[in-house]
């Protein structure tokens, strides 16, 4: 009967202890892992975790961390998504086109935070461009730079505000002011292939001509082009349209290799009158040459040059947009 007591009793003693014991444990740090990532594109994605211990006390924040840098922490960017244990879904926003990223899974308890395991990924390579008017344009890489493809057709400021057109030859050549017409002012003939002609006040317009994230090239950045593309003597046939579906022939050199296709758009005098369309193309900088003049690069149908010239603001003129 002692014996039975004594060890009942131990029995009883051991499994206070082990239940003390388990009351006493100390939390721990919740455990995490990271999930894949899926969705990219050039400046979104998503990814997300599973929390699968809770560490012996609540987790209050859990979420992604992301950055360039291996071993993204919270201290980086980061999304926020609940609370507890599981599984959750987390969007990945801001990001830059065309970049390596890492992501981790985090979530904290009283305890701290703990991270899964990094996960790398790249977002796309933009390809198009969409101006305020909801035109679309192509892109085309260029050595360090990405242009687009086509001369610009907005009649609208990046912030929706109208570009005033101006049809008539006295009021254009009176503008001091942002201004904007179809070459022949037929839209419908010459809008969709060659874009629109703006003077350089337009260019100017702190209201921006170009889509968020590219702007007018300046001087410097068409001499980057051109540089690359051979120098002045030669660039223009590389940058031309083949053949003379648009160019009046012979459409000397043209190859167009980097696929920037420029078209001859021709341009607006400072006098009001419409000339050159089939034989010459001319695009403004945003570089003023001085109060009066601003600088411009042309290309011609007879010859595989690029011209460098400064031309009076009132000239209506082709806009290629470049990316910042």
């Amino acid at each position: 009967m002692k014996y039975v007591l004594k060890k009942t009793l131990v029995v009883f003693l051991s499994v206070g202890m082990i239940s003390l014991f388990h009351s006493c444990k100390k939390p721990t740090a919740p455990t995490v892992t990271t999930a894949n990532v899926t969705e990219i594109t050039e400046t979104t994605a998503k990814s997300g975790g599973n929390v699968t211990s809770d560490g012996g006390a609540d987790v209050t924040v859990r979420g992604v961390c992301w950055s360039t840098e291996n071993y993204p922490t919270t201290a980086d960017n980061k999304s926020v998504n609940g609370s507890g244990t599981g599984s959750f879904v987390s969007d990945l926003t801001g990001l830059d086109e065309n970049t390596d990223y890492y992501v981790r899974a985090y979530a904290v308890n009283s305890e701290g935070t703990a991270y899964g395991d990094p996960v790398s990924f790249k977002t796309e390579q933009m390809q198009t461009v969409t101006d305020a008017d909801g035109n679309i344009y192509d892109l085309v890489f260029i050595d360090a730079q990405v242009w687009m493809a086509e001369n610009l057709k907005t009649t609208k400021f990046r912030d929706g505000t109208d570009i005033p057109l101006v049809e008539e030859s006295d009021p254009w050549i009176a503008l001091s002011a942002p201004g904007y017409c179809w070459y022949g002012n037929d839209e419908a003939t010459n809008g969709d292939t060659y874009g629109a002609l703006y003077n350089w006040y337009a260019v100017a317009d702190p209201k921006g001509l170009c889509p968020a994230g590219f702007h007018v090239p300046t001087d410097d950045d068409w001499t980057t082009l051109i540089t690359f593309a051979g120098g002045d003597a030669l660039a223009g046939g590389k940058l031309k349209e083949q053949g003379t579906t648009h160019w009046t022939d012979p459409n000397t050199g043209a190859t167009d290799d980097y696929d920037f296709t420029a078209l001859p758009a021709g341009r607006r005098s400072d006098e009001g009158y419409f000339w050159y369309i089939g034989t010459n193309a001319r695009w403004w900088s945003s570089t003023q040459y001085d109060d009066t003049y601003a600088w411009s690069r042309g290309v011609a149908h007879d010859n595989t040059s690029v011209d460098r010239d400064f031309k009076t603001k009132t000239y209506g003129m082709s806009i290629r947009c470049v990316k910042d």
